[in-house]
């Protein structure tokens, strides 16, 4: 009889034979919630890959009680292990239940068709995550949250034995994420194993039973949440003393620096992203951007960099003797020259912010490219910018000459912002700059930011976890469906209060959203 119903034995992972982390040994009880936790590049997500078959083991193996992974068809394990990544999926023409329908596949035959009591499931799953709405609703035009909730859906329907999820509350508001967590209770109340990647350690405490711990290519070990603290499962994962603290100096002589008025916005398929979006952000101060992911921080941060059509409203930028400047209309170049950095981290990091073929150096030239160079512009600088990046962010990589794309997603991050940072802007637009980073790496990029605005730079900050937003903002911006529904004192709220903003417009829940 196996210790435990699911175990990674003596398990060695990588790429092409070669080895990323060897001699993992992991068992996961049924009715247990396990955490994976470990810097950016130790191989979660290579482990991840490896158990559900998408990487082939170079060595050890993963046991169901005494059944190997290996001897199980993919219909076998499809009804053993249900997986829900952050990774967009793309579908054609498929509404909400359809995708959460397909969960029930592997018990189906050859055609594909659903029984009623298939369907019982499907309505059943639904409603677990609070996604009975969602129906009928195209799966490609709701928000990251709710996609989460469908996908989450689609694998409770699955009736898995064991559930893997991958950084699940990424895109999640603070509601959200309590009920995906009450949801994942029960299921570990009735009997799934449950297996979860986050860098979220408030999450890990509150959440997992146990946690286990990679770091610099070993498993180091694990340990009962209820017996350690956040402090000692981060210094374990790094490997030295870290302070989990976020500095929040009070502004020094802040002066309107850019001055927001009555902005609307439309994509390229006419949709409203902002609508009458009026604000000032001040110099030595971060404004701090909450907001379901869609919500149109993204387009709000290019609208001042100069990379969206403005249907109505002014921007203006703020010169220290208080005349002002229109950037509407402006050439993104010259709005950069005015030293409006907009550091945006997109989800497709090499295929938008880094080019995946270029090494670190070259990657660092980009800039240096937009302002007119040649390619034979002095490469000594951005040489010694790259150095720096790797050195100060603990970026893990073979080389400065190593191509990004052979990087982790969170090391290709951290190369992002550290070049975005260098730009010694007087305006830093910075959104999800700590994205896919470990809480030590996140912790550096607060402590650059504070910087930046020790500087007098006017920071506008966009991020995804509130607990981090109230700890570094002077002030937080409240977007909901394109629309300010308040901004409020980061030193006076509360999570609750900026959660149930998120939400609402003028206290009525918005259309689409929860």
């Amino acid at each position: 009889m196996a210790d435990f119903y699911f175990q990674l034995k003596d398990l060695a992972v990588g790429y092409h034979g070669n080895p990323l982390i060897r001699d993992i040994n992991i068992g996961i009880d049924k009715g247990e919630i396990v955490t994976l936790i470990g810097p950016n590049g130790s191989g979660k997500s290579t482990i991840l890959k490896s158990i559900t078959r998408q990487l082939k083991l170079i060595g050890g193996t993963v046991f169901f009680d005494d059944t190997s992974l290996m001897e199980l068809s993919y219909k076998e394990l499809s009804s053993k292990m249900a997986v829900v990544l952050t990774e967009r999926i793309k579908t054609e023409l498929m509404n909400c239940h359809d995708i959460v329908a397909t969960g029930r596949y592997p018990y189906t035959g050859r055609l594909g068709i659903l029984t009623k009591r298939d369907e019982e499931l499907v309505e059943e799953a639904m409603e677990a995550v609070h996604a009975q709405e969602l129906g009928n609703q195209d799966f490609n035009a709701i928000s990251d949250g709710q996609r989460q909730r469908v996908l989450l859906a689609r694998a409770i329907c699955q009736e898995p034995e064991i559930l893997i999820l991958d950084e699940p509350t990424a895109v999640l508001t603070p509601q959200e994420t309590e009920k995906l967590f009450n949801v994942l209770r029960k299921m570990r109340d009735d009997g799934k194993a449950i297996v979860i990647i986050t860098h979220k350690m408030h999450e890990v405490e509150s959440l997992s039973d146990r946690v286990a711990v990679l770091r610099n290519g070993q498993y180091i070990g694990s340990m009962l949440t209820k017996d350690t603290t956040v402090t000692e499962m981060t210094n374990m994962m790094v490997g030295h003393a870290v302070t989990l603290n976020i500095e929040r100096p009070e502004p020094v002589n802040p002066k309107p620096r850019i001055e927001v008025e009555g902005l609307t916005v439309r994509n390229e398929e006419g949709i409203v992203k902002l609508k009458d979006v009026s604000f000032t952000a001040n110099s030595g101060e971060i404004l701090g951007i909450a907001g379901i992911s869609g919500c149109g921080q993204k387009e709000l941060l290019e609208a001042i960099a100069g990379l969206q059509v403005v249907e109505t409203g002014t921007i203006h930028y703020v010169e220290d003797d208080g005349s002002k400047e229109m950037l509407i209309g402006k050439d993104p170049l010259k709005i950069a020259e005015m030293g409006v950095s907009l550091s945006f981290v997109p989800e497709d990091r090499l295929g938008m912010g880094l080019v995946g073929n270029m090494d670190l150096t070259d990657n660092m030239m980009l800039r240096s490219f937009r302002q007119g160079h040649t390619p034979f512009t002095n490469r000594k600088p951005s040489k010694q910018l790259a150095t720096d990046v790797v050195e100060n962010l603990e970026v893990v990589t073979p080389g400065i000459t190593t191509p990004v794309r052979r990087l982790s997603g969170g090391n290709v991050q951290k190369v992002l912002v550290g070049r975005e940072i260098a730009s010694a802007p007087t305006v830093l637009l910075t959104a999800y700059a700590v994205r896919g980073l470990d809480i030590n790496s996140s912790y550096t990029i607060y402590d650059l930011i504070n910087e930046q605005k020790k500087k007098g730079v006017a920071v506008i900050f966009v991020g995804e976890d509130l607990d981090v937003l109230m700890e570094l903002s002077d002030r937080i911006m409240v977007l909901c469906g394109g629309e300010v529904s308040g901004i409020l004192d980061a030193r006076k709220t509360d999570k609750n209060e900026v959660g149930m903003l998120m939400t609402r417009v003028g206290g009525k829940e918005h259309e689409g959203e929860e």
